[in-house]
Order: structure tokens, then sequence, then C-alpha cells
């Protein structure tokens, strides 16, 4: 053979080899391409849903700024607190009437300089000055007497920390979300049944061990305090959120994001806007988050045939120094002369605000 024919073969193969590769090039980008072309559309529609769930889910709390700051805070500047409320209403129980207490409330401080959260549980039956109707009670009645503001004016009066915003979500929004990703997993620490969330009793029944909660199981896991106390309720509600904040930003729920956003809808409020929520996105993307959880020490307290749950003011005043440092704000907060009262309810309001219990 010539070194002419060769050559020629050579040229051919290298042909067929650049042809291959073309073809390999083509079969890996071009849906890789198409891919990113359809994540991102996706994903610019699930802002623009974002953007309108949380526009229409938008409700002041009566104030510009809260009253244990010099001046308005910006989340993509400033450290901030959002006070989640838990409530426990219903289509059952507003139909009965029945007063809207807060089942859960976690105070959550973010620290912009160390990319940090911290989680405080607030236990539902802490004996605490609530300023709406100027006597101490359960902080579960506040916001039966007062709805949010009261809430909020009650959290910042006993632990002298400044709330920012606030995410105030029912039973349903807590139930789709988890839904809406799949569930959780979780480790159940001990056998129980529980209402679910239309109030059917005893119709959750869980078992213990490692296992993937759905929506009605995971709420039956945060309600229930049939076996320990509001100790280890609020430590069991902090996994849980944790919980929904890591599946929720794993690669695996991207695709199922929109379901979650239909499942806040109508069940969510809050002051925050969609702007001010998506400051908070730093928090997930700039690198790994540090999130403590803290929780109220205290002890059982009796008052007029009444359970209370009494804190310890020592570990309080160690908490609230904690919450302050951690958002650099001024040790001197102080709350308003109104505030500051402890007057115990007269025996005919005790009376009158029994059923709240």
């Amino acid at each position: 053979m010539s070194k002419k024919d060769v050559n020629s073969r050579i040229e051919v193969k290298e042909k067929k080899k650049k042809s291959q590769r073309r073809k390999i090039i083509f079969f890996i980008f071009v849906p890789l391409i198409i891919l990113i072309g359809a994540v991102s559309a996706y994903v610019i529609n699930l802002v623009n849903e974002a953007e309108q769930v949380v526009s229409n889910s938008y409700e002041s709390d009566g104030r510009d700024k809260s009253e244990l700051r010099a001046q308005e805070v910006d989340p993509t500047e400033d450290h901030v607190s959002v006070l989640f409320i838990g409530v426990d209403s219903s289509e059952h129980r507003e139909e009965n009437g029945e007063s809207v207490l807060s089942d859960a409330l976690i105070l959550a401080t973010l620290n912009k300089n160390d990319n940090s959260v911290k989680m405080l549980s607030i236990p539902r039956d802490s004996y605490v000055y609530v300023p709406e109707v100027g006597y101490e009670d359960k902080i579960t009645h506040a916001h039966a007497f007062g709805g949010v503001q009261a809430t909020i004016e009650t959290v910042e009066s006993f632990l002298d920390i400044p709330v920012d915003y606030f995410v105030k979500l029912n039973f349903n929004a807590f139930v789709d979300v988890i839904d809406a990703i799949g569930g959780v997993e979780m480790d159940v620490p001990f056998e129980f049944t529980e209402s679910n969330s239309d109030d059917q009793s005893d119709s959750i029944h869980l078992y213990p061990g490692e296992q993937n909660l759905d929506g009605e199981d995971a709420l039956a896991l945060a309600r229930t305090r049939k076996i320990d106390n509001d100790i280890e309720r609020g430590k069991r509600q902090q996994e849980i959120m944790k919980a929904v904040i890591s599946k929720a930003t794993s690669v695996n729920s991207v695709f199922k994001l929109d379901d979650a956003i239909q499942g806040v809808g109508n069940n969510m409020t809050t002051n925050l806007s969609f702007d001010e929520m998506k400051a908070f996105l730093s928090y997930g993307t700039s690198g790994s988050i540090d999130m403590d959880t803290l929780n109220l020490d205290g002890s059982d307290m009796r008052l007029n045939n009444t359970y209370y749950y009494s804190l310890d003011e020592q570990q309080l005043a160690e908490t609230k120094q904690i919450l302050q440092t951690h958002l650099d704000v001024a040790e001197d907060n102080t709350v308003t002369a109104e505030s500051e009262e402890t007057t115990e309810a007269p025996e005919t309001e005790q009376t009158t605000e029994a059923p709240l219990q």
C-alpha cells in the first residue's frame, strides 16, 4: 500500500472520530441545554408564583417598626428577628366559634455577619405578662386576646427582644408543605395517638423509630402533649422545622417547590414583603448555615386550678442575653411602662378566660 493510501485512510478515520465526538457532544450537551432552559423557565415561574403568594399573604402588624428599635431594619444589611406563629385554626374550630390560640411560637434571630440563625421555642403555657389585657396569663392566650399584634407585644415584653417580622401559619399550611416536599425523615421517640388537622380524635397512630412522615403525621408529632412536656414538644417542633428547611433546599425538592408554595397559599399571613423575604436566601446560598436551637427552662405551676408553665428567671435572663448579642441590639432594651406592670388578673377575669386553657 502506498504512503498516499495510508494517509488517506488515516484522514478518513480521524474524520470518523471527529464525527463521533461531535455526536457525543451533541447528545450530552443538547439535553443539558434543554434541561437548563426548562429549569430556568421553571425557576422564573416559581419566583413569579412565590411573589404573588407573598403579596396575597401580606398583613401589616400595625407598626412601622418595633418599639425596641431606634430605626427600621433592612434584612439585606441588618440582623433581624422573625416570630413564627403556628395557630390551631381550622374550618372545624372556626365553625364551632372556638378562640384561635397560638399553638406554637418560635422566635428566630438571624445574624448576617456569621450567617447564623438561633431558634427559640416558647412554651405555649408560659406564664408571662400580656400587655393587651394588662395582666399575666398563658402566652398562648395572647393571640386569642388580640391576634398577631398582641402576640408580638407579649414576646417583646418578656424577652426584651425586638420582633421585626412575623409569619403566621395554620395547620393546613404545615400539612400541605410537608406533603409537597415528599414528607420529612424524623425519629419518632415513642408510640402515641393524636388527632389530625380536622380534630378527629386518635386518627393518627405513630410508632417509635426513624421514618418518613407525611404532613398529618408530622403535625401530630409537633402537636402532641400526651407523653412528655412543653419543652420536649418545642424541641420536636424545632427539629421538624430544621428537617423541612433541609428537605426543601435539597436538589431533589426543586421541582416540588411549586406545590409547596401552593400549599402555603391562603394559609399564611406575614408582614414580610417578597423583596425582604428574598433577602433571607443568602443564609441558605452562602455556604453552610449555622442553626442553633434554644429552649426555656421552667416548672409546672397551678393558679386558681389552672395550669401554667413558670419560666426559670435565671435561665430566661441568660437566653435574653444570647439573643440580644446575636441581634447586636442594645443591652439596655426597655419596654414601655405599661409592659412592665405585672398585675395579676382579677379573679373574675381569670374565671372569664378559663375556656381558653
